[in-house]
This record gives C-alpha cells, sequence and structure tokens, in this order.
C-alpha cells in the first residue's frame, strides 16, 4: 500500500469516494461545515486503486482531521492514513493532531484510542446543531444508538 498526498487529478475520486461514505462532500463538525473536496488530503493507493482517504486542515499548532475512510476495514489503510498525517502534522510543525467524532461511532473510538488519541472533550448535543447545518445526519447513529454528541479526541505530538 502506497498513501500519498491527493493532487488536483484526484479531486473528482475523492467527490465520489465522499458522496459514497459521506452521501455529501460537506462534512460538518464543531459548528463548521467543510467541503472535504477542497481540503488538502492523503490518498491510500493499492494496487493503482484508491483503498482509502484522509483530508485534513491545518490552523494555528493544530492539524484536523475531517474525513477519514478506508474501503476495506481492519486492512491496515486507516492505520497508514493516520500514521502519515501524523507525519504531516510534525512536518507543518504543529503541537497536536484532532478530530471530532460521534457519539455513536464506537468503532472509531476503538481505532483512534488504539492509536494513541485521548477523548479531551464532549460536547453534548453538538451533532443536534451540526443538523442545522447538515440535515441529512440522521437522528440515530451505529448500533441504532441515537446521534447527539460530538467527541473530540486529540494526539499530543
Amino acid at each position: 500500500m502506497n498513501v500519498r498526498p491527493a493532487t488536483e487529478a484526484d479531486r473528482e475520486a475523492i467527490g465520489e469516494l465522499l458522496l459514497v461514505s459521506w452521501g455529501s462532500h460537506i462534512a460538518v463538525a464543531h459548528g463548521t461545515a467543510y467541503d472535504a473536496t477542497t481540503l488538502p488530503a492523503l490518498i491510500a493507493e493499492q494496487d493503482d486503486r484508491i483503498v482509502g482517504l484522509l483530508t485534513y486542515t491545518i490552523e494555528d499548532d493544530a492539524l484536523e482531521v475531517v474525513t477519514l475512510d478506508a474501503l476495506e476495514r481492519r486492512s491496515g489503510v486507516g492505520s497508514a492514513l493516520m500514521s502519515a498525517a501524523v507525519d504531516v502534522a510534525r512536518r507543518a510543525g504543529v503541537r497536536r493532531l484532532w478530530l471530532i467524532t460521534t457519539n455513536d461511532n464506537l468503532d472509531a473510538l476503538r481505532f483512534y484510542q488504539r492509536r494513541g488519541l485521548r477523548i479531551v472533550g464532549v460536547t453534548p448535543g453538538g451533532v443536534d446543531a451540526s443538523r442545522e447545518l447538515k440535515p441529512s445526519i440522521p437522528p440515530t447513529g451505529a448500533y441504532g444508538i441515537p446521534l447527539h454528541d460530538e467527541l473530540t479526541l486529540e494526539l499530543t505530538l
């Protein structure tokens, strides 16, 4: 597997992947709506096909992971993308990598914590507020869990 920065030539494929995974190009967290097709991105490829995508933004002293998608779970794609994001963050001289996930996303919580990220904040009703910006966010998430809260995870670099 190869992980590399996305190029302008990848934008169409990124848009298609985001539509399949997220139902939209728009990702909403902490009151911010991102068009993920316009963000810097890392692409994981295997056998000349895209198998994963991580989009991010760098602001102040932090790299925020906005989206992370591994087309085949438990195959090392997510780990490779997160490792590459840490490398990008370090090269950019930022002091932390962080992200938002939701209260229903138990698989993501396990994944991120196993990679050293820690829960540093909970925003009760954060998803409810995001739903105002993106009404397509469902009321119920993974495992039938009502979807209401945002959890902030962080890795200090």
